[in-house]
């Protein structure tokens, strides 16, 4: 792992839904994957709104507890085993979690300085986590690890903002499990080019 060309990389990035809790890396390996994303990554007008927090060990394990038991409020009983199942087997079971946030003060303060452009500001900030999101997810499964995104925003973040002392103005994006993969994901099925591209010369 980690000798692909950058496009092998992309072409090889996909969800893996069956991760275990090992890792080819150590914690400080992937503290340093995310810190080189983080720093060297674009943002709008170089804003660098981003914000990453890294769940290992206990406090990944106490996320997922977090999810089940805020699910559990609003999942009918009957419903509920089978989410569970899934989080315990795809998500909980893995190595870790990185959770992507963006400074909300910052949006703000870029479109006071930029009127012109204030309704861009927002939007702009989700292409910012995007992008961060894109990378590092690339970045891990080059490394050898399997991950996928979820989004079990807005239900969890005040119990996630509280359990890790997340700033009030921080607004979480997504979150990340990865772990060893330990089955290969489905065929992907892709819509022709000729739909999606267009090239004059």
């Amino acid at each position: 792992m980690g000798q692909r060309t950058f496009i092998e990389a992309v072409k090889h990035r996909r969800s893996y839904y069956a991760i275990n809790h090992q890792s080819p890396l150590s914690a400080e390996q992937i503290e340093q994957l995310i810190n080189d994303a983080v720093l060297y990554l674009p943002s709008a007008f170089n804003s660098q709104s981003a914000r990453v927090v890294l769940l290992l060990g206990k406090h990944h394990a106490r996320l997922w507890e977090i999810v089940k038991d805020t699910l559990r409020k609003i999942v009918p009983p009957a419903a509920f085993g089978k989410t569970e199942a899934k989080i315990n087997g795809s998500f909980a079971s893995g190595h870790g979690t990185i959770l992507f946030y963006e400074e909300q003060l910052i949006v703000e303060e870029m479109q006071k300085a930029f009127p012109t452009y204030a309704d861009n500001f927002p939007v702009w900030s989700q292409h910012t986590s995007a992008i961060h999101q894109f990378t590092i997810w690339t970045m891990l499964e080059d490394a050898g690890l399997g991950a996928s995104l979820q989004h079990y925003n807005p239900l969890i973040d005040a119990q996630v903002a509280q359990e890790f002392m997340i700033p009030d103005t921080w607004k979480l994006i997504a979150q990340m499990p990865f772990g060893v993969p330990v089955a290969e994901p489905g065929p992907k099925e892709f819509e022709s080019l000729a739909k999606r591209v267009k090239i004059f010369k």
